[in-house]
C-alpha cells in the first residue's frame, strides 16, 4: 500500500473514531474500575475473514483467530471478558482496534472469541464487559 493512501486512511480513520467517540456513553478510562467490574452491556458482533491482513487501529494486523475485540472507547490493550448473557460462557479478549460502528453495538469480536462464547451462527449476542485481570 503506498505511504500516502495509508496515512489517508488512518487520518481518515482517526477523524472518524474521534466524532463518534463523542457520542459513547462508555469508559474510555479503566483507572476508575478494579478487575470483575462490569463495564457495560449490550450487542456483540464477531468480525473475521475478510478483514484478516488488514491493521486495525492500534497498527496491528488484524487476525480472526486472535482472541481480540475492537471498542470504541477502552484503551488498546484493555482486557475485557465477555459474557454472553444468553448461554452464560465467557471469553477474555484484548482490545486492539476501534469499532463496532453500528448503533447499539458494544463490541466487535473477533472470530475466535465469537466462536468461544457461541455467537458464531446468531451472528450477534447479547453480553456484559467486565474489566479482566
Amino acid at each position: 500500500m503506498p505511504r500516502a493512501l495509508l496515512l489517508a486512511t488512518l487520518l481518515a480513520s482517526v477523524l472518524l473514531i474521534t466524532a463518534c467517540a463523542s457520542t459513547v456513553a462508555s469508559p474510555n478510562d479503566t483507572s476508575s474500575y478494579t478487575p470483575g467490574d462490569e463495564i457495560e452491556r449490550g450487542i456483540a458482533s464477531w468480525y473475521g475473514p475478510g478483514y484478516a491482513g488488514n491493521l486495525t487501529a492500534s497498527g496491528e494486523v488484524f487476525d480472526p483467530n486472535a482472541i481480540t475485540a475492537a471498542h470504541k472507547t477502552l484503551p488498546f490493550g484493555t482486557r475485557v471478558t465477555v459474557v454472553h448473557l444468553g448461554n452464560g460462557r465467557e471469553v477474555t479478549v484484548r482490545i486492539n482496534d476501534r469499532g463496532p460502528f453500528v448503533r447499539g453495538r458494544v463490541i466487535d469480536l473477533s472470530r475466535a472469541a465469537a466462536k468461544q462464547i457461541g455467537m458464531i451462527d446468531d451472528g450477534l449476542a447479547e453480553v456484559k464487559l467486565l474489566l479482566a485481570e
